[in-house]
């Protein structure tokens, strides 16, 4: 397909993006695919993404497992938007089930 050829700055299989939030707790996302665009190079777009997200709440450390069918990471903003069947399932037992969920790192 010429568009997306012409459209797409590259594509990625398998791709894994790993840094930290704003207050040091590490993230970590996978996508089965990605791709970033010419036009608009500061947002990652991914499908079939999975991750963790650690963050601190009353001094205790909590980890929250992800998935969700598709989502944009912003590098620019440090926010990730996901949609479609989000679920995160955090280590102190609270669950979350949404269409779509804005993370701010």
């Amino acid at each position: 397909n010429m568009t997306d050829i012409v459209t797409n700055q590259f594509k990625m299989s398998g791709a894994s993006f790993v840094g930290t939030d704003k207050n040091g707790e590490p993230f970590k996302l996978r996508a089965k695919t990605g791709y970033q665009e010419y036009d608009n190079p500061d947002i990652i777009f991914m499908n079939s993404v999975s991750g963790t997200i650690s963050r601190k709440n009353g001094g205790t450390k909590i980890t929250d497992n992800i998935t969700a069918r598709s989502g944009q990471y912003n590098r620019t903003k440090k926010t990730i938007t996901l949609h479609g069947n989000v679920h995160i399932d955090s280590s102190n037992g609270d669950k979350l089930r949404t269409d779509e969920l804005v993370i701010r790192l």
